[in-house]
């Protein structure tokens, strides 16, 4: 196994103790804000020394490699983006405090996710539909390194699903610009302009974001363990239980705790550090 370290600012006399706790036999750099420990063991140490110090931290297969994945599934919200858009698009009517409230317990697994998704929806009812686009310029954000991730990929010909508990008006837009190969998420209810307060069609919800993986999967003819699975909230864990790599990306501490990697510091290049 080896140890890979991130963050944002590694310190030498960090990484030293580091590389001493785990009985490392070399650190290589992967890039300026990773490094590889090579042949590393885990230590009781390791994980509040990292904590600490605000950095990620993953022990990695060395037969592991990223050309042998086919296929990344993630989540959108606060994942491959940094807003919660229901959250965005609620405080263009002045409700974002309940309506983020409601968010947060849905994503801690403390509330169905298809009941608060209906209750939140349906405080937008009669807001203009020109809200969405509003969101989309103005405060929808892609998480840092998700570019640099996805580039990667594609030139490993890795297929990308981005699956969301969200909005189609986002989806269908981010996946234009960022050339992704399959979406599923849910479509609000316009009429005469306005949001009806309603979902049209089933709620994507942890049941059908994990069916939608499978169905991907068994059409590119792969194995689980070709799969990354990304995603912060509870209901992304049907899904990422499904992925041979999953990671949590600036997850909630259920999905941290489920999850093969946990990405609490740097951004999603990271996950490209995960392999070999």
């Amino acid at each position: 196994m080896n140890l890979v370290i991130q963050g944002a600012d590694i310190a030498t006399p960090d990484l030293k103790t580091l590389a001493k706790l785990a009985g490392a036999s070399a650190i290589e750099a992967i890039t300026p804000t990773a490094f590889r420990l090579r042949n590393a063991v885990d230590n009781s140490g390791i994980a509040p020394l990292c904590e600490a110090a605000k950095l990620d931290y993953a022990f990695i297969p060395d037969e592991r490699k990223l050309a042998g994945m086919r296929l990344c599934v993630m989540d959108m919200d606060s994942t491959l983006i940094t807003i919660e858009c229901i959250d965005e698009i609620a405080d263009m009517q002045g409700l974002k405090p309940q309506v983020a409230a409601i968010t947060g317990a849905a994503m801690r697994g403390e509330l169905d996710f298809q009941q608060s998704l209906r209750r939140r929806v349906a405080l937008l009812k009669g807001l203009d539909a020109s809200a969405l686009q509003r969101v989309y310029d103005e405060r929808l954000k892609l998480s840092p390194g998700a570019e640099v991730m996805l580039r990667q990929f594609r030139q490993l010909g890795i297929k990308t699903l981005l699956l969301s508990g969200g909005f189609t008006f986002f989806t269908e837009r981010l996946k234009q610009r960022l050339a992704l190969d399959y979406t599923r998420s849910n479509t609000l209810e316009i009429v005469d302009g306005k949001l009806s307060g309603e979902v049209l069609g089933d709620i994507v919800d942890a049941d059908v974001k994990r069916a939608a993986l499978l169905q991907v999967r068994d059409e590119l003819g792969i194995g689980n363990a070709q799969i990354i699975g990304l995603g912060d909230g509870a209901n992304d864990l049907k899904f990422m239980a499904e992925a041979g790599v999953s990671v949590a990306y600036h997850a909630k501490p259920v999905v941290r705790a489920q999850a093969t990697h946990a990405l609490n510091y740097v951004g999603l290049d990271g996950v490209l550090n995960l392999f070999g």
